[in-house]
């Protein structure tokens, strides 16, 4: 692996822990859900760094491009309007 890969590897990888924590803290599901397609996306770029141009693909089509479009969905049909009330 060149100096570059090794550096686009390690920026990837923060990435991905900083994508995947914040997917699992954040308070907003629709904020989570974006933070989960940042996390995918990552761990499909690592894939590149690592020379696994297939299983990139694969990440890519289906758990961005099904998973996540399944969880937006979702997120924007339960999400409700009205205000919560706190007690």
């Amino acid at each position: 692996m060149s100096q570059f890969g090794t550096v686009a590897f390690a920026l990837f990888s923060i990435l991905l822990v900083g994508s995947s924590l914040g997917a699992v803290l954040m308070r907003e599901v629709w904020h989570s859900a974006l933070l989960l397609g940042v996390a995918l996306v990552s761990v499909a770029a690592l894939y590149v760094t690592l020379s696994a141009e297939l299983l990139a693909a694969i990440q890519i089509l289906v758990y961005v491009g099904g998973v996540l479009v399944l969880i937006a969905f979702a997120v924007m049909l339960t999400e409700s309007d009205e205000p919560e009330v706190s007690s």
